[in-house]
């Protein structure tokens, strides 16, 4: 089997290095940015729907698919299924002692994640950001940050599709005589700024790094310290979302405001 997908390229990397922590945090990262499609057991009535379950020994799992035609291929018919995010997933699942068998058969990335990692994963993207006021006095290039500090935040900024125009990534030093990282995000969209303020969160979570930290503000194109931050530090676009298309029908659950109840 091709690698194709961005979790199965996530999952090679896993696999070629078992021991380090990056791929494997890298992976599930992947994941819980990755549209899954979970096959029921029968279809959805109204907001409710009933995930497959399969028996591997004592444990329980669902089935989950990255493509369409992956969980079409593995059930070789019409199959009733529902589309959700994979931290709407794992969200749904935790606590529950149930599993995911990820592109079973039917792909490079096939994979069985036991409940404890579910339940990992829930806790680890459930965290929220904290706020603090302060007041910056002074910009500069950002330094001493890792690597994979800055290539986890291109990776998940990527993934934030029409959520802002770009980010700016700068040293701070604030009145407290606080010295720290922060990015700048300008064109935001209105209500964007949790999803936004969530996704630098992960990146940091999923970089490995456990004292990382990164502020996250909100700017208008008129602020001066939008100029500021434009003169020294680095620049990330976020990009554009494509012209919208015509959309025949919904999978279950594909309106992330109205997930579906797994029971």
């Amino acid at each position: 089997m091709t690698l194709e997908t961005p979790l199965d390229h996530a999952h090679a990397a896993m696999q070629a290095d078992a021991q380090a922590d990056a791929p494997r945090l890298r992976f599930y990262d992947r994941l819980a940015e990755a549209e899954l499609f979970v096959l029921l057991a029968r279809e959805a009535e109204g907001d409710q729907a009933e995930p497959e379950l399969f028996d591997v020994g004592d444990a329980r799992f669902v089935l989950a698919f990255d493509t369409e035609d992956r969980l079409s291929g593995f059930a070789g018919r019409a199959v009733p299924y529902v589309a959700v995010s994979g931290r709407t997933i794992v969200g749904m699942l935790a606590g529950q002692g149930i599993g995911i068998a990820l592109n079973p058969e039917v792909a490079p990335s096939a994979i069985l994640l036991p409940s404890d990692a579910v339940d990992w994963l829930a806790e680890t993207v459930a965290q929220g950001p904290s706020e603090a006021e302060a007041r910056p006095e002074e910009f500069r290039a950002p330094g001493a940050l890792p690597d994979a500090v800055l290539e986890a935040v291109d990776a998940k900024l990527r993934t934030a599709v029409g959520l802002a125009r770009c980010g700016y990534l700068a040293e701070v030093l604030y009145d407290t005589g606080v010295r720290g990282h922060l990015i700048g995000f300008t064109g935001t969209v209105p209500g964007a700024e949790d999803a936004l303020a969530r996704a630098i969160q992960e990146a940091l979570v999923f970089s490995g790094l456990e004292a990382a930290a990164l502020d996250v503000v909100f700017l208008r194109d008129s602020d001066p310290v939008t100029a500021q931050l434009a003169r020294v530090a680095l620049r990330f676009d976020l990009p554009e979302p494509d012209a919208p298309a015509r959309v025949e029908r919904m999978a279950p659950g594909s309106d992330p405001e109205k997930p579906p109840i797994l029971r």
